[in-house]
């Protein structure tokens, strides 16, 4: 019950600790139906994310990061380097363990008016970073630091501890030819400009002094040329600070030179290479990694091709080698593949939206549906007029407030003076239970990361295991088993799960990766069981449980007819399993998953979008619907297809059909999987029925599934014999 009361915030915290674990540039997929569960998950993510970005801080001896809030002596120091110092990537700034979290909102919906929304995406991640960090810095960046030429090349990494090297002109530091050409102008040529200008007042009077001229006119020339390169920064500086980024791009939207013929997104991916490299200076600057988690939401509700957009626009805008952006995507995933499928240009299976999610998404998250106590906590909540996005440490004001309120009134002075005194008792042991508690987490989180690191172990490692023979080469595939495998384990180890080998939970996630299709058809025939023995125990009040031993391969083997059957209506979810021989070798060789560790894992597959297993239970229940009610008394097609000749003969006895049918289904050999598999057509020529008689038949053996069929096969050459279709063997 307890842990039921914080799932959500722990779903938050086992995410958040594979974000701050794993490198940008990153794309995780956070699906759900519910929006109000998104906003709690997103919310309690930035908590957990800003704390263990304090926690790092806190600990931190070596090279102490600077502190975030403004000053003069920071940003003077900051415009300095600016303007006289380059940054020089070491391995030591590279490895800083200190890190700031940027935080940018962007909800879809407030621009889905806009033409291109993946541009209004750019144009408030500019906003909001230049907001953070000051136009000033900026514009000076641009000016001083910014060449597109050779930031555009990947960052050379050297060895040494010098964090900042001086820019240099003919040798000479900037910094020191500026302040020469400062000192040389108010002691020397200063003084001699004002001379100059009272001895010409003098010449002018009857004296003319041609030394004092030329002085002059030395002055003049000298302080012109710094004079001028001053008024060409301040120019390029102002223009700068008017015209920031967000203009640009919209002047460039409006270009239709710019947006149509030499390509908008490529000018734009130009803009966010200078947003990288200016947070990559400011690491340098604070002394501490930065990274940008963008939190994108109600993107399912735009229209598919601005979808399309903002999605490629992550992919290409914001997934450079070196960017430090960590998008997440907040989204029904049901509804997002729907938008996706009907967009413009679909014509591969990668280009489907599974596939083209599949090539962005690097961590795909599932929310788990609402348990019974969550809903119930979140009713209440509502009851009391709390928001139901609220973080846990209102929880207690909520039950505090629905419980009594009259318990408050009927306190004294002295029960209040006496709960004083307890607090006051209680303070030291509370600050003993802190340190010893800090200390068992820190033991615990050892034990996670073993835990983990073991998992990935039995992939690596050849000699273990035979998991890496189906890890994909796919290295976004990889990237999402890796965080994958993390989520996993902290969730079962936060919730105070026994877990599984390592070796058992990166199986099983390599599993719900490779064939999700496959995997969601048997979730869904073992939960359909279930509810059938449920209802015969009703019926019997006898007991009937589901064998917890019986393998998942033995479970997909009894069903695998059925959706050959309907292999047509779940073609696109099917098209994103792999090769259907190494799904066989996997379940029934090398890793013999059973029902009981099906049901055990199943609350923490995070990586398996449930929208197909609830698709497949749509089209599962609407065939049942349709041919296997009682006024029909359709049989089911896992009774079908497991009839002999003989129990088709029976069957055709009990629904007193004449004796000619018996015989010609025993001369045909028509058993179970002949009558499912081949053409309907096929089968009443050779049964040669009345249309009453092949009617009655049809509901009896077929159902609703023959139609269906019927129309399928019109496409398929005709056969001079009856023959079965043979299933594949991945089916």
């Amino acid at each position: 019950m307890a842990k039921d009361l914080y799932s959500e915030n722990i779903y938050a915290y086992a995410l958040s600790k594979t974000l701050t674990k794993v490198h940008p540039p990153l794309t995780v997929g956070l699906y759900s139906s519910c929006h109000s569960k998104i906003k709690m998950i997103l919310k309690n993510i930035k908590d957990h994310m800003n704390d263990e970005a304090k926690r790092r801080e806190k600990h931190e001896q070596k090279s102490k990061p600077r502190p975030l809030k403004v000053s003069i002596g920071n940003l003077l120091s900051l415009i300095t380097r600016l303007l006289f110092y380059r940054p020089v990537w070491t391995k030591k700034n590279q490895n800083r363990e200190c890190v700031r979290y940027i935080f940018v909102k962007f909800s879809a919906w407030h621009f889905a008016g806009s033409d291109m929304l993946w541009a209004g995406l750019a144009m408030h991640l500019w906003q909001t970073l230049q907001d953070n960090f000051g136009k000033l810095q900026f514009g000076l960046y641009r000016v001083a630091q910014y060449d597109e030429e050779k930031d555009s090349k990947k960052k050379k990494i050297e060895d040494g501890t010098q964090n900042w090297r001086s820019k240099k002109i003919l040798c000479i530091p900037l910094w020191a030819l500026v302040l020469m050409i400062l000192i040389v102008s108010l002691f020397i040529l200063i003084p001699i400009v004002i001379l100059g200008f009272t001895k010409q007042k003098q010449a002018g009077e009857g004296q003319k002094d041609s030394g004092y001229g030329v002085l002059e006119g030395f002055a003049i020339a000298a302080l012109g040329v710094p004079a001028a390169g001053a008024v060409r920064f301040t120019f390029m500086l102002g223009k700068n600070l008017i015209f920031n980024q967000d203009l640009n791009i919209r002047r460039r939207l409006d270009n239709k030179k710019i947006s149509e013929q030499l390509g908008l997104m490529h000018e734009v991916r130009k803009e966010i290479r200078l947003l990288s490299c200016f947070i990559h200076f400011m690491e340098i600057f604070e002394r501490r990694k930065i990274k940008v988690v963008l939190e994108i939401t109600a993107l399912d509700r735009c229209t598919p091709e601005k979808i399309v957009g903002v999605l490629n626009a992550i992919n290409i805008l914001l997934s450079d080698e070196e960017s430090p952006f960590i998008s997440l995507i907040a989204v029904d995933p049901e509804v997002l593949a729907q938008q996706v499928d009907q967009a413009k240009g679909c014509f591969t299976k990668k280009d489907r939206a599974y596939g083209f999610l599949d090539r962005i998404i690097t961590l795909p998250f599932t929310i788990p549906p609402l348990c019974v106590v969550s809903k119930c906590k979140v009713f209440r909540k509502i009851v009391c007029g709390q928001s139901e996005i609220a973080v846990d440490s209102q929880d207690h004001e909520v039950e505090r407030f629905c419980e009594s309120e009259t318990s408050l009134s009927i306190e004294d002075n002295s029960s209040v003076n006496t709960s004083l005194i307890k607090g006051q008792a209680t303070a030291l042991i509370t600050k003993h239970n802190k340190i010893e508690t800090h200390q068992n987490d820190i033991r615990h989180e050892t034990e996670v990361e073993k835990l983990i690191q073991s998992a990935f172990e039995s992939i690596f490692l050849c000699n273990q295991s035979r998991l890496f023979y189906y890890i994909s080469e796919n290295t976004v595939s990889m990237r999402r088993v890796i965080n994958s495998i993390r989520v996993t384990i902290v969730v079962m180890e936060a919730f105070k799960i026994e877990v599984p080998s390592p070796e058992k939970v990166a199986a099983w996630v390599v599993l719900v990766d490779r064939w999700p299709c496959r995997l969601s058809w048997i979730f869904q025939c073992v939960e359909d069981e279930e509810q059938i023995l449920q209802t015969e125990e009703n019926k019997t009040e006898t007991s009937a449980v589901l064998d917890k031993n019986k393998s998942l391969w033995n479970v997909f083997s009894e069903h695998r007819v059925e959706l050959h059957v309907i292999g047509d209506e779940v073609e696109k979810y099917l098209e994103r399993d792999n090769d259907p021989e190494l799904f066989e070798m996997f379940l029934k060789k090398d890793f013999k998953f059973t029902v009981g560790e099906m049901a055990k894992f199943k609350p923490y597959t995070f990586n398996l979008d449930y929208s197909i297993k609830n698709e497949m239970a749509r089209i599962r229940g609407s065939k049942r619907v349709k041919g296997t009610g009682s006024f029909f008394n359709t049989l089911s097609p896992k009774t079908v297809i497991n009839m002999t000749v003989e129990d088709v003969c029976s069957e055709l006895s009990r629904m007193k059909l004449p004796e000619k049918y018996t015989e010609l289904v025993m001369e045909n050999h028509i058993n179970g999987q002949t009558l499912l598999l081949s053409d309907p057509a096929d089968l009443r020529q050779v049964m040669q029925m009345t249309i009453g008689e092949w009617t009655a038949f049809r509901i009896r053996f077929l159902g609703d599934m023959s139609s269906g069929r019927m129309n399928q096969t019109k496409l398929l050459p005709v056969l001079s014999k009856p023959n079965l279709i043979i299933c594949p063997s991945g089916l």
